[in-house]
């Protein structure tokens, strides 16, 4: 089914879902896996955004409606923790609890039968079935967590230069087989960024991590990428919006800003204006925009999500580039409350990944947030519904149905 008519088909879907009752599913959650409005800066308020559903609709086996889970379930669904491949047992408990995302970290020390059956022991504690999205950094270079089990990539600069756009798609076919295999199901790659300079580093998040300071260099080959990972059933993430090319710093380390809103408008927005509108998931980053966001970071910031909803023209996941970092705990310290803030501003997943061996303090201190945040009317529930059904409609769930 073409990307423009499967958007359509789940406007309207989700227009005719709560006058029917209706329910659906074009995939098992378990299986799963130019005309556009001119650039200009959004007023503060946070951008309505359309509940995505399955457009194919079959009978249910049970129908659980989201509008009647639970605030904390709705919670868990919107959030992603990391855990190292060694020690996946001690996330146990979010599993159990519904997280909505599991970021793979550390090398891969496990065996490639022993973490796909560490996987799948785990995702079968999941409520109803619906498992977590299971990503990994697979970029290419120095930022491949599965190299060892997976296979190799050059840096997405050298397959710019050295690699033509088949073979580049062929790569990263063959390298997200060999990743859902394993049971990762999404690759935080690839970076669209426009970088030429050196890196990466702790002043420069891009350096070769960029394919090219080239828009349609980069543009193209990110879309060649892109391509051979979804062949092989892998869930490609744009990264990082609006673009981190000629940032002031590495927002692990600092908190840093990108380049003005007007240069961004010329430059590092191009690719994601070319491949946001049929992109399934977009990452936002951690950096402020100049005359947009006004000190604010973006993963945090309902204009800078705004632009990505309304002008760029994006109605899939927004995920959030990791809140455990310099750039965030400099602005607001409080983790938890970064998270609700974060949602508020209309992120949909909000990442939590660090080196921290033991993630589930963070994660039970995270949903407790969004889920009082929900619960006292800070957080619009019907806009945390809309999130989580982007979310599951990602995994291959409707929203309105839930395979038991």
């Amino acid at each position: 089914m073409g990307v423009g008519w499967r958007r359509l088909a789940f406007t309207i879907a989700a227009i005719l879902l709560p006058i029917l009752g209706g329910c659906g599913s074009s995939r098992v959650a378990s299986s799963n896996l130019s005309g556009k409005p001119a650039l200009s800066i959004p007023s503060t308020s946070s951008s309505s955004t359309t509940q995505a559903t399955s457009p194919s609709t079959t009978t249910c086996s049970v129908v659980a409606d989201i509008g009647h889970w639970s605030d904390e379930r709705l919670a868990s669904q919107m959030l992603a923790i990391s855990s190292e491949m060694g020690s996946l047992s001690r996330i146990e408990g979010a599993f159990r609890g519904g997280v909505g995302g599991v970021v793979l970290t550390g090398s891969a020390s496990l065996a490639a039968p022993a973490l796909k059956a560490e996987l799948a022991k785990l995702e079968s504690f999941s409520p109803d079935g619906i498992p977590p999205l299971v990503m990994a950094d697979e970029e290419g270079g120095g930022i491949q967590v599965l190299s060892s089990l997976v296979g190799s990539m050059p840096w997405p600069r050298t397959m710019a230069q050295t690699i033509s756009l088949a073979g580049v798609e062929a790569l990263t076919h063959k390298i997200g087989t060999a990743m859902r295999s394993l049971g990762v199901t999404m690759d935080l790659a690839p970076v669209v960024d426009l970088d030429a300079g050196p890196g990466p580093s702790e002043t420069n998040p891009d350096g070769s991590r960029s394919f090219s300071a080239n828009p349609r260099i980069a543009t193209e080959y990110a879309k060649a990428f892109e391509a051979g990972l979804e062949k092989a059933g892998v869930v490609p993430v744009l990264k990082h919006f609006p673009g981190l090319g000629g940032a002031s710093g590495n927002t692990d380390f600092m908190a840093a800003h990108t380049l003005p809103f007007s240069s961004l408008v010329q430059s590092g927005l191009i690719p994601f204006e070319k491949l946001a509108p049929s992109a399934e998931v977009v990452m936002v980053s951690n950096a402020s925009i100049p005359g947009l966001t006004n000190g604010v970071p973006s993963s945090m910031s309902s204009k800078a999500i705004g632009t990505l909803r309304k002008s760029i023209g994006f109605n899939g996941v927004i995920i959030t580039d990791s809140l455990e970092t310099v750039s965030i705990s400099s602005y607001q310290p409080n983790i938890s409350k970064a998270v609700v803030d974060a949602a508020g501003a209309g992120a949909d997943l909000v990442m939590l990944a660090s080196s921290n061996p033991n993630q589930m303090p963070v994660f039970l201190s995270a949903r407790s947030a969004l889920a009082q945040a929900i619960a006292s009317g800070t957080l619009s529930r019907s806009k945390v519904e809309a999130s989580v059904a982007r979310i599951l409609s990602l995994k291959g769930v409707s929203p309105g149905c839930v395979y038991y």
